[in-house]
């Protein structure tokens, strides 16, 4: 049974930094792409950032890109994804995903970015 477990949302001010996890059970996680999405209130998900199962590829939205940094760790099965100078746009619910089979889904953390 694939499971994904995000953590590390959060309150931050306008320019600072968070770090969300994302461990993943039940898949050989050394071998899937993993990926970042996000649900703006009121918006559609969409996809954020990820990353192929070696780490030698990554793509990012244009709005996060030079900001935020996917990685992963494959002996510890956990995504991250590093987000700095972070603005109020960036609020939203924070998805970790993965298609193996069908697409997984983890519950998502929430992120608000406000002064």
């Amino acid at each position: 049974q694939v499971q994904l477990v995000e953590s590390g949302g959060g309150l931050v001010q306008p320019g600072g930094s968070l770090r969300l996890s994302c461990a993943a059970s039940g898949i050989s996680f050394s071998a899937y792409v993993m990926s970042w999405y996000r649900q703006a209130p009121g918006k559609e998900r969409e996809l954020i950032a990820s990353i192929s199962p070696g780490s030698k590829s990554t793509n990012y939205k244009d709005s996060v890109k030079g900001r935020f940094t996917i990685s992963k760790d494959n002996a510890k099965k956990t995504v991250y994804l590093q987000m700095n100078n972070l603005k109020p746009e960036d609020t939203g619910v924070y998805y970790c995903s993965t298609i193996h089979g069908t697409r997984y889904w983890g519950q998502g953390t929430q992120v608000t970015v406000n002064s």
